[in-house]
C-alpha cells in the first residue's frame, strides 16, 4: 500500500498512540476512571510520537 514513502503517515513512530491508549484504559481501570486513563495515555501516546518524530530523522 505505501508504494511512496511520503505515503507513510508517521510509520512505526504512529503505533505510539494506540499502545498509549490501551496503556490508558489498563491505568482507568486501577485508577476506576476509564475515560480519565483514556485521556491520559492519548496524550502520552502523542507526546511520544511526537518526540520520537523530532528525535529520528528520516
Amino acid at each position: 500500500m505505501a508504494d511512496n514513502k511520503n505515503d507513510d503517515k508517521g510509520g512505526a513512530a504512529a503505533l505510539f498512540i494506540p499502545a498509549g491508549v490501551i496503556g490508558g484504559m489498563g491505568v482507568g481501570f486501577l485508577i476506576n476512571n476509564l475515560p480519565a486513563g483514556m485521556f491520559i495515555g492519548l496524550g502520552l501516546g502523542f507526546a511520544a510520537f511526537a518526540i520520537t518524530s523530532l528525535v529520528v530523522k528520516k
